[in-house]
């Protein structure tokens, strides 16, 4: 690398700016083609992301087949072309580029996409497809419902539908969708969930829990609820599902759909605040929807204290599962062992910095060995069942796949329920992925 390239303090931990997403200029045109073509010639100059997304590949394939071979020689409308393939994963921020705060260039390589988005969003809309997409509430009440569950869990195993579909709306016909359970975790509530149950605090957790189930923890993976909830109670922990709840809005925030984030977050906050005050920890199956709290909407509205209060009372529930461990709080005589673990780290947890607590709390199980895959599955929300970016999410995913083949473990894994279909969907395998959560609960034979 260059000199003029190399990080003054890189030791230096890494800080980030609130998104300043409700200031006019922010969604100035001129403005963010003046940023864009700013932090695009200073990864020109690096290209130590080239291994990431597929957006870092495709800057530089503009650059390099330019007539000039620099960014100037790009034209400013296939700048667009970049934005399009981040999926906000943030891992170029926190795992890669030498320049982020406080480094005095100040690259976020992934807000100044998310502010792209949003101003594409704010003067184009979006496709009827990636609309429905992204309105995971309004998809899981309509396609919960028990007739239409039915039918839409047998037409997506129909190539020639499936086929059709993609013509249609631009679905893919090769990826798995997820199915649709009528019996929705709600509708399962009543019948799940434990009373009496008090646990000690200690220094770090209260000992009682609300669970955000999250649109596809309703809908999608109730039993993965269910196993948390069992978990949780089986180590005197009581779960209270919360009454009510909106998506948390990550998907609409990677379409730049700002406006219907705070929209769901003036929902969803006060309800979680409130069970805070009650004495409640928070947690939610969903990485992306625990780093939405964690991060985004503390980003987002960093003057707002209720969303502080959430923020610091959100835990991944693995990591909340190690902090009564660490506590000596935990119940570690385990029934039966797992062998080997083939497991995948996703994106969305990487980035919470809290180490790898999934392996941790599986490896305390006796007889039992966790191989950890830090690569992105190349799934990201709805950039896998896009049919213009199927192929490349499956590009993206291959050294993943390729370690859980090589592993020939006995379970492979992954916090998130979509990745683990992306990896069921690159090795083509007919043995479906096991959430971490239900391999906890049958170690436990609960």
């Amino acid at each position: 690398m260059p000199p003029e390239h190399r990080r003054e303090g890189s030791l230096e931990a890494p800080t980030r700016h609130a998104l300043d997403w409700q200031n006019p200029e922010f969604y100035n045109e001129h403005a963010l083609f003046g940023e864009l073509e700013r932090v695009f010639d200073i990864c020109h100059g690096c290209r130590r992301c080239f291994k990431l997304c597929h957006s870092f590949p495709t800057l530089f394939d503009l650059i390099d087949e330019s007539e000039t071979l620099e960014l100037d020689g790009v034209k400013k409308d296939d700048f667009w072309k970049v934005v399009d393939h981040c999926y906000l994963c943030d891992m170029c921020y926190m795992t890669m580029c030498p320049y982020v705060p406080p480094h005095e260039w100040n690259i976020d390589f992934p807000h100044l996409m998310l502010r792209a988005k949003a101003v594409k969003f704010k003067q184009q809309g979006a496709s009827f497809r990636d609309k429905t997409l992204t309105s995971t509430d309004m998809m899981g009440q309509f396609l919960g419902i028990p007739v239409v569950a039915e039918i839409s869990n047998a037409v997506n195993k129909i190539k020639p539908v499936r086929q059709l579909l993609e013509k249609a709306v631009g679905i893919d016909a090769e990826a798995i969708l997820p199915e649709f359970h009528s019996n929705s975790l709600r509708r399962r509530d009543s019948k799940i969930h434990q009373t009496g149950l008090m646990a000690e605090p200690t220094d770090e957790t209260r000992g009682k829990v609300a669970l955000f189930v999250t649109c596809y923890g309703n809908y999608n993976a109730p039993q993965v609820n269910e196993d948390l909830i069992r978990v949780f109670e089986h180590n005197g922990i009581p779960v209270k599902i919360t009454e009510k709840e909106r998506c948390c809005g990550m998907p609409k925030l990677e379409l730049g759909d700002l406006a219907t984030v705070k929209a769901n977050k003036e929902v969803n906050i006060p309800i979680l605040a409130r069970l805070v005050d009650e004495g409640h920890d928070l947690v939610a199956m969903i990485p992306s929807c625990v780093l939405m709290y964690k991060q985004e909407l503390p980003l987002m509205f960093p003057d707002d204290e209720d969303v502080k209060k959430v923020a610091k009372a959100f835990f991944d529930p693995f990591e909340y599962l190690m902090l009564r461990h660490k506590a000596g709080k935990l119940k570690t005589a385990f029934a039966t062992s797992l062998g080997t673990v083939s497991y995948h780290v996703p994106c969305h947890l990487r980035v919470q910095n809290m180490g790898l607590k999934t392996r941790d709390v599986l490896q305390l199980i006796q007889e039992t060995q966790v191989k950890p895959i830090e690569r992105c599955s190349g799934h990201n929300g709805t950039y896998a069942v896009k049919a213009e970016t199927h192929d490349i999410s499956i590009k993206i995913g291959r050294p993943v796949f390729t370690q859980v083949k090589n592993a020939e473990a006995d379970y492979y894994s992954s916090d998130c329920p979509m990745a683990g279909d992306q990896i069921q969907n690159g090795l083509d395998a007919p043995q479906p992925a096991v959430h971490p959560m239900s391999l906890l609960r049958k170690a436990y034979g609960i």
